[in-house]
């Protein structure tokens, strides 16, 4: 487990997920959204993004957080463990309103500078959406990258728990290598 890419629903917790990952591998934290956005919400050119993730992507060991569904395959190539928060969607729709709440009129850390947090209606349908449009497209592109890595699926609080503790138990048993 060196190269971890984790996906879900926006709101899904992935951010807060590869927060407590990476403070128990030690693995570098890569935060999509604050290599996408630029200052004031602006968006960059479509291939500089993707060559953005490719040479992120290459690097020798990570836990990348993010959706951005232009660069998934990219980043499957190069994941060794793919980890996905199959969240319900209400959870994640009030996980992004208290959010909005938490930041409102601020930077989260895990966002670009220049970037306060916000919450549109396209936010809002995008994870409405999320499990009838983008999740069965998500793992189908799964399915095809995974067949020599590691999937792993974490259905709710429970699942992110227990896998956090296993996580926990291998690195202060000196079980976990990265691998």
């Amino acid at each position: 487990m060196n190269k971890v890419l984790i996906i879900g629903s926006g709101g899904a917790g992935k951010s807060t997920f590869a927060r407590k990952l990476a403070a128990l591998t030690q693995l570098s934290l890569i935060h999509l959204d604050a290599f996408y956005w630029q200052s004031g919400w602006e968006q960059p050119s479509r291939e500089s993004w993707r060559q953005q993730v490719i040479e992120l992507a290459c690097g020798n060991q990570w836990i990348m957080d993010g959706n951005y569904g232009s660069t998934l395959e990219d980043r499957l190539r190069h994941a060794d463990t793919v980890i996905f928060l199959d969240t319900n969607r209400y959870r994640c729709l009030w996980r992004a309103f208290k959010r909005y709440v938490q930041f409102r009129n601020k930077v989260r850390p895990d966002m670009a500078a220049g970037c306060k947090e916000r919450i549109t209606w396209e936010f809002i349908r995008y994870i409405w959406f999320y499990p009838t449009k983008n999740k069965p497209m998500i793992l189908a592109k799964i399915n095809k990258h995974t067949t020599h890595k590691k999937l792993v699926v974490l259905k709710g609080k429970a699942d992110i728990e227990s896998y956090l503790e296993k996580i926990t138990t291998l690195v202060t048993s000196n079980s976990y290598s990265g691998n």
